[in-house]
């Protein structure tokens, strides 16, 4: 049960996190804040759940061969409910500034192309850093993974929104930063990439099993 508790904590600092920097109008200073809010709960928890936070690199992991189906599972409805939770905090703090509408993605298939590039990024960086053996019991995983998400952001942000999380995808939509029509572009790109990313560790370390 302490891991589900810490996949949703973790997962609920991070969507409170960007529901407030990104409705609060920090700009250009969100990704920064969004990517540190990771880093510091991944150093959190990270020896409790292996600080996942996202749905899509538990799938990384359960390919990976490191977390069972059943903990799968588990993990991925924590981090549901995790975003859930802080897209209604945010709806109560920031009542006035919630939009009313949410804009519709303008290109999918460009918004597709990103999600799966900064998700595969982001699983890869995981899967090297948190589970591999040659990086085993570094101290550097927390910083490495952040920054991997403040890069992403940057990077691809103005094209997809950049979730890179199907929970921060749930969270985001809930709060009308993204439109319901549009979370299919972020269950497959995310989804997909973090898959993709598996087997390319699999591949890039045959005797890491």
């Amino acid at each position: 049960m302490r891991k589900y508790i810490t996949e949703f904590i973790g997962t609920f600092f991070l969507v409170l996190t960007i529901g407030m920097v990104v409705i609060g109008g920090k700009g250009d200073f969100a990704p920064l804040a969004i990517g540190s809010s990771l880093m510091v709960m991944i150093f959190a928890g990270g020896h409790i759940s292996g600080a996942h936070y996202n749905p899509a690199v538990t799938l990384a992991v359960l390919i990976r061969g490191k977390i069972t189906p059943g903990d799968a599972f588990a993990y991925m409805i924590s981090q549901i409910l995790g975003a859930a939770a802080a897209s209604l905090a945010v709806m109560y703090l920031l009542n006035d500034k919630v939009p009313d509408t949410a804009a519709e993605m303008a290109n999918t298939t460009k918004g597709l192309l990103s999600e799966l590039l900064g998700t595969f990024a982001l699983a890869f960086v995981v899967l090297n850093v948190a589970t591999a053996k040659g990086t085993n019991g570094n101290s550097f995983y927390g910083l490495a993974i952040g920054f991997t998400v403040l890069a992403m952001a940057l990077a691809f942000g103005g094209v997809s929104g950049g979730a890179f999380n199907p929970a921060v995808a749930f969270g985001i939509s809930l709060l009308k930063l993204a439109s319901w029509t549009n979370i299919w572009v972020y269950l497959v790109g995310c989804f997909g990439g973090a898959a993709l990313a598996a087997i390319v560790f699999r591949i890039c370390n045959p005797d890491d099993k």
